[in-house]
């Protein structure tokens, strides 16, 4: 799959942004190991701790339709320089593993991470045994 094709699928999602507030949109393609593609885009709400980010969006979408295992995702925004993206997302990323995160800026400027180098001291399952 290439990345190309990745960053125009998140483009097209970020037009579908819900950002009455904020005018700040932002869109996600996330790719799964099985070579399935999901989309997403940041949707604000009035009630602002209720909105959700583009990223939470793609993912979600995936794992409620069975996809776990994440080969990358792409992450758009109308940014100056490339978009990153917040601790909440970096969190549930971590929670399906280290896969290619690649951050792209509104002239197309481009930067590539790993989540584990985005959030390296992660809160995970192994906290939770007793």
């Amino acid at each position: 799959m290439n990345d190309e094709l990745l960053i125009k699928l998140a483009n097209e999602a970020k037009e579908n942004a819900h950002v009455p507030y904020s005018k700040f949109r932002v869109g996600a393609a996330l790719l799964t190991k099985s070579g399935k593609i999901y989309t997403g885009c940041n949707i604000e709400n009035s009630s602002f701790g209720l909105s959700v980010c583009a990223e939470r969006v793609a993912i979600f979408k995936a794992v409620s339709e069975g996809e776990k295992d994440f080969e990358k995702i792409v992450i758009v925004a109308d940014t100056d320089e490339t978009i990153r993206p917040c601790g909440a997302c970096r969190q549930v990323m971590a929670e399906f593993g280290d896969f290619e995160v690649i951050m792209v800026s509104k002239k197309g400027e481009i930067s590539r991470s790993s989540v584990r180098k985005l959030l390296p001291y992660r809160f995970n399952g192994d906290f939770l045994k007793i």
